[in-house]
């Protein structure tokens, strides 16, 4: 039987760089795109040109290691003709698609902003890459999906959508931009249930609870903040997004909003999973 074929956003580092390693241990071909194709390239993180570890190449040697074919695709989420031209190429190198696991998200400037002080260019670029990039992605793959009788795409959210914050952004807490653009991204699962019922289609959302990235530390995220919150390992949630790929989730967590992964990995005994790229630990 060929392998499946996953399609990985933000898999230079972080959750999506684990995800697309452990999808290739579970039988899967991953197609992965992210900014950073080379090792030492710098780019804007949260207002700050600076090269952050991890690459697009270095994930693909990794999955490539778990018995996986690799397809590089560098692409910006606020270029979205760019992942839309990712999702074909995916297409014409693999000729399926079974799993989309949304997983960039933008971390510029305004996302850790008050109110006042966040620009309409901030939250246009916030929901650019947070909301309008991830429906583009779905659009482009879901009618694949349908023609084959199903597929699964995982979004992955923030429990900021979700709750009040417990103080200001820059007192340890967060503000409103980029909570808001996770609670719209929220809300397509239950639209593409609606929509196609019957298509076989498997669609989740995923709140990783805090989970300590590169970028993460990048944008400001301080002791401040990982004081009010026990962090779970990036290779952890990596763990039950491969779950999902296989597996159905229990009554009790499909009826909430968004599946809690620290939650699922907890109860599935994958907290301690050590991580799939071994140089980055």
């Amino acid at each position: 039987m060929d392998r499946r074929v996953a399609f990985v956003s933000g898999a230079s580092r972080g959750i999506g760089a684990e995800s697309a390693v452990a999808l290739a241990r579970a039988g899967f071909d991953v197609a992965i795109t992210a900014r950073t194709l080379g090792d030492g390239e710098a780019y804007d993180h949260v207002g700050k040109v600076a090269p952050l570890p991890g690459s697009l190449r270095a994930t693909a040697a990794a999955l490539e290691a778990e018995g996986g074919k690799a397809l590089c695709l560098q692409a910006d989420i606020l270029e979205p003709e760019a992942v839309e031209k990712a999702a074909r190429s995916t297409l014409d190198e693999f000729g399926r698609i079974d799993l989309v696991f949304n997983n960039a998200v933008y971390q510029g400037a305004g996302v850790q902003e008050r109110l006042l002080d966040v620009t309409l260019d901030q939250l246009h670029a916030i929901y650019q890459g947070n909301v309008l990039t991830p429906v583009a992605l779905v659009q482009s793959f879901l009618p694949k999906m349908i023609e084959q009788g199903g597929g699964t795409i995982v979004n992955m959210l923030s429990a900021t959508a979700f709750i009040d914050p417990p103080a200001p952004a820059d007192q340890g807490g967060w503000g409103f931009a980029y909570p808001s653009s996770k609670a719209a991204l929220a809300r397509l699962a239950g639209a593409l249930r609606a929509e196609h019922p019957d298509a076989g289609l498997r669609i989740f959302n995923v709140e990783p609870g805090m989970v300590v990235t590169e970028l993460m530390k990048a944008s400001g995220i301080d002791e401040a903040v990982l004081d009010r919150f026990k962090p779970t390992r990036a290779s952890s949630i990596a763990a039950v997004v491969a779950w999902l790929a296989d597996n159905e989730p229990s009554e009790a967590w499909k009826a909430e909003t968004c599946l809690r992964g620290p939650a699922i990995a907890q109860e599935l005994d994958l907290l301690e999973v050590p991580s799939y790229l071994p140089s980055r630990e």
